[in-house]
């Protein structure tokens, strides 16, 4: 990867990018029914496969950009973090697809650890939920001043639920993972209680959660979408003539969907089992990371010259 500048400023995400920006909407989203929402069940999405005709169309005369969340997505999710490994035909695939269009990898992982993960020169990686960019000749990074606040969590985190089996605290650069995919059932409150803790002593921290996981990550207003649409500005897309692709799994990937909403495809990834339905501002479903790597490599195989 070349040389990389760091960006010291926090220039507004969409008009960097040229794209414009869409509203939050006000307090939480329906289940299901208003404009532009779906249940999560993939299955009530349109197949992207099954789409291809519908997607080609929307893609004509214009250059995709691919956005791809990694965990759960691009790789089966696994008991542990360090167990989600990338398949060497989707490696392929994405190595291929960077060759025709810009491809960006946006993880809740670190940066470094996703990037290791793919293991491909040449893309552009946002790690942390996109508090940690960086690409060929650029390299951005929002919160970096909490970086000690979130180390001190992280080890206040790791002694207090040190007694629980099956717990995995992941300290990261940005934010800090609390994993209970391996937790007894009876024990995740226990779990939960101690991370609303530490949210409580550590400001400038706020809690999230994921498949399986709580986090602690910046209370800034910096989220995946906003990562997306900065990529597209230091890309140097043309807006008029880019249509964003991203593709997710989890509930945090919602902020890319919603940025990508109006202009671009966004794409859900997976079948829950036992989750209650939330909305989703994705168009389009793919049930696991195999379907991926079949859009992937239809993908690398279509004709698509740009007017």
């Amino acid at each position: 990867m070349s040389a990389r500048r760091k960006s010291t400023s926090r220039p507004s995400a969409s008009r960097k990018a040229g794209f414009d920006p869409i509203p939050p909407l006000p307090g939480p989203l329906p289940l299901a029914g208003g404009e532009g929402e779906k249940p999560l069940k993939p299955d009530l999405l349109p197949s992207a496969l099954e789409r291809r005709g519908e997607i080609d169309s929307r893609l004509s005369g214009l250059q995709p950009a691919i956005f791809l969340d990694y965990d759960g997505t691009l790789a089966p999710l696994a008991p542990r973090p360090d167990l989600a490994a990338l398949s060497e035909e989707t490696r392929e695939l994405v190595r291929r697809l960077a060759t025709k269009y810009p491809v960006a990898v946006l993880s809740g992982r670190d940066r470094q650890d996703v990037a290791g993960h793919v293991g491909l020169d040449g893309l552009s990686y946002a790690g942390s939920h996109g508090f940690d960019i960086a690409g060929p000749g650029f390299h951005h990074e929002v919160g970096e001043d909490l970086k000690e606040r979130i180390a001190g969590a992280a080890d206040e985190l790791a002694r207090s639920l040190a007694g629980i089996e099956g717990i995995l605290v992941e300290p990261k650069r940005f934010a800090i993972s609390i994993h209970y995919r391996l937790v007894r059932a009876e024990d995740i409150p226990r779990v939960e209680e101690a991370v609303d803790l530490a949210a409580s002593r550590h400001p400038g921290l706020r809690k999230g959660s994921g498949k399986m996981l709580f986090e602690l990550r910046p209370a800034l207003d910096w989220d995946k979408g906003k990562a997306l649409l900065w990529l597209l500005g230091a890309l140097k897309l043309d807006p008029a003539r880019t249509l964003p692709l991203f593709l997710g799994d989890d509930v945090t990937d919602e902020d890319a969907f919603r940025e990508v909403e109006s202009h671009g495809i966004g794409i859900l990834v997976g079948e829950p089992v036992g989750e209650e339905a939330r909305p989703t501002r994705a168009a389009y479903s793919l049930k696991n990371p195999g379907e991926v790597a079949l859009f992937l490599g239809w993908l690398v195989e279509r004709s698509d010259p740009v007017a």
